[in-house]
């Protein structure tokens, strides 16, 4: 390969929405999931060894690109630990299109709203923790709150709601679910990386070079991951209920009434494989803050550097 490519950034331009949808089509993919564990290691090693300067014989561009989705996949790209297997983004479409079909398919009694939110917020929990930002370890006390916290936030919207809808149509009661997801997502993120808020995360300049801590980025990159996964969860959580609702007054249900749960799935993972990348890409990855809004501390520190930058950049997480 004559020409080299810059493996420090996606293949497409992350500074537009299409080029950030590009790259978590490639990087959501559930197909990536088959890879075993050697071929991943094997596409981490192509891939440091190229930005090593390494020559590989027989590399051609499209392997390298191929090699680099397959580690963004897989490896943090703050940590380069080998993530959680459900926990990878790639995973997404299939985890979450069979819980929340489930969800949405048993929602009326309470011993279903409370078995399907709690293996929800165990999912999310474990998603959060697998796609923090920056190298920030979490405590088990930490992770232990947010997962409480979030749990009993999805249920007391959850059965609260329920209680309430008892006497509205049919229609307003399925998307109780939503509204519970949405609760504990506000909830869930934040606390699940309370360490980034009362500490910060690593700020650099646009070489990478880090600059310091900033709570402000955390603050801005976790609102940003919140909207995202309330955007995600969206179409999967209202298109279906309308769907379903019409089968059910036409009768269609009631002659295959076996087919509710596995519609609903089909149903989320049809909405859920283009909801996912496409809102991963609402917001750039590699985001980017003024230093004129940083805290005043960090603000001062970067304006006395030689050349100081005013934009600095960091990783918002997923």
């Amino acid at each position: 390969m004559s020409v080299r490519v810059n493996l420090d950034e996606p293949r497409w331009d992350q500074s537009t929405y299409n080029g950030r949808a590009q790259h978590f089509f490639s990087t959501t993919n559930p197909l990536n999931l088959l890879c075993s564990s050697s071929e991943l290691d094997e596409a981490k090693e192509l891939v440091t060894k190229y930005k090593q300067g390494v020559e590989i014989p027989g590399l051609t561009e499209d392997k390298i690109w191929r090699a680099k989705q397959l580690y963004d996949s897989a490896f943090h790209p703050d940590t380069g630990e080998k993530m959680l297997l459900i926990g990878r983004m790639s995973a997404q479409v299939p985890m979450n299109m069979t819980i929340t079909g489930c969800m949405m398919t048993f929602y009326k009694t309470t011993p279903a709203v409370v078995f399907w939110q709690w293996i929800n917020q165990s999912f999310n929990a474990v998603v959060n923790y697998t796609n923090r930002s920056g190298d920030s370890p979490i405590t088990v006390k930490q992770l232990g709150t947010s997962y409480v916290l979030a749990t009993g936030g999805a249920l007391v919207t959850a059965l609260g709601l329920n209680s309430l809808v008892k006497t509205a149509p049919a229609l307003i009661g399925r998307f109780v679910p939503f509204a519970a997801v949405a609760a504990a997502n506000c909830v869930n993120i934040p606390m699940m990386r309370m360490k980034e808020i009362q500490e910060g995360i690593p700020v650099v300049d646009a070489n990478g070079n880090k600059l310091g801590e900033s709570k402000v980025a955390a603050k801005t990159g976790i609102i940003a991951v919140v909207l995202s996964r309330i955007g995600m969860a969206s179409p999967g959580m209202v298109i279906p209920p309308l769907v379903m609702n019409t089968l059910e007054r036409k009768k269609v249900l009631a002659k295959i009434p076996w087919a509710n749960a596995p519609l609903q799935v089909l149903l989320c993972g049809f909405c859920l494989t283009f909801a996912t990348p496409m809102c991963c890409a609402l917001f750039p990855q590699k985001a980017s803050i003024a230093v004129a809004d940083l805290e005043p501390e960090l603000k001062a520190k970067i304006e006395a550097m030689p050349n100081a930058p005013t934009t600095v950049y960091y990783n918002k997480g997923l």
